[in-house]
């Protein structure tokens, strides 16, 4: 087991050193990204070796058309692109090969037909003497000193090193094209992320009823109210303008103060000036005013003054905003 445990230790360390090694290529993904932006008008695809496949397709797929112009998009290994799969790469897009020796039949047979169509090719390649290299418009070193494998063979540090600089690269692509979280909203929807960037209040508000009472309701009418609509609270109203607020809480400490209720109304319960938001708030923004003040909802309230619903703490949860 100590072994084991030990050689898993020397891979881990192998490659957290190599990407230590390999920070100065940063530079040189930045000022890829930024001729990347200028040079082409199309996507950026990666057409790696069979033996670095997953390494294209797993930086392409985290980045996959984050800004709407598909800054990365996954492309055929270079065997396949040679039979066939070579029509997915268009005109304006730029290539980016990926080969540790830069000497493989197949990139040696596509690249003439790629650079002939005059798309841009970037190398990621370990070999700087290689046929990839010498006839790439770009070249980004991939050097590793040793592969984590005993018999410095199976790629390991090297294909490390290739996702590490291709993720440098998208992200520098993203700072190129100024891509912020707005962005980043109306491209990836879904999920938790998603929601962060462009669930509202409002959006919230909509799904429940609008529970609300009057200033002289009874008590046996607010806690009805608060029942039916399932929130936890209502709002009171002095015709159509929010005064107060009552909640489940509230209620509890009026049966711990009162021996008889049935004189009490809304009035005699309720909390004064209660807190409101926009409906135009995100979501994720208003998490922090329910947790700082401690308080499980929120009223719903737009600019006009228009009661536009209540939003409880549980909502965001289900959304799996937290």
């Amino acid at each position: 087991m100590s072994n084991t445990i030990n050689t898993s230790n020397d891979v881990l360390r192998a490659r957290s050193k190599q990407i230590t090694l390999t920070d100065t290529q940063d530079i040189k993904a930045n000022q890829a990204g930024a001729e990347f932006n200028i040079a082409t008008d199309g996507k950026v695809m990666t057409l790696p070796k069979i033996s670095a496949e997953n390494i294209g397709m797993e930086f392409t797929f985290r980045n996959t058309g984050a800004d709407g112009n598909n800054i990365m998009t996954i492309s055929p290994n270079a065997a396949d692109a040679i039979h066939g799969d070579l029509g997915i790469i268009q005109k304006d897009d730029a290539v980016i090969c990926i080969s540790k020796s830069g000497n493989s039949p197949e990139i040696q047979a596509l690249i003439p037909f790629i650079k002939k169509r005059g798309n841009l090719v970037v190398a990621f390649t370990a070999n700087l003497d290689s046929y990839l290299a010498k006839t790439a418009d770009k070249v980004i070193s991939t050097y590793v000193e040793k592969e984590a494998c005993p018999n410095n063979l199976a790629p390991t540090t090297s294909t490390t090193v290739q996702l590490a600089i291709g993720d440098a690269l998208a992200i520098c692509l993203l700072k190129v094209k100024n891509f912020d979280a707005q962005d980043f909203a109306q491209h990836h929807p879904g999920g938790a992320l998603g929601k962060k960037l462009y669930l509202t209040v409002g959006d919230l508000a909509k799904k429940h009823e609008r529970p609300s009472v009057m200033l002289n309701s009874s008590v046996k009418d607010v806690i009805s109210e608060i029942s039916r609509k399932r929130l936890g609270a209502t709002i009171v109203v002095d015709e159509k303008e929010i005064v107060g607020i009552i909640t489940d809480g509230d209620i509890r400490r009026m049966l711990e103060k009162h021996n008889d209720i049935s004189s009490l109304t809304a009035t005699d319960i309720m909390s004064k000036n209660p807190i409101t938001v926009d409906p135009e708030l995100l979501a994720f923004d208003v998490l922090t005013t329910l947790k700082t003040k401690g308080i499980g909802q929120l009223i719903v309230q737009d600019s006009a003054g228009v009661y536009r619903g209540m939003i409880h703490i549980l909502d965001l949860i289900k959304e799996g905003i937290q």
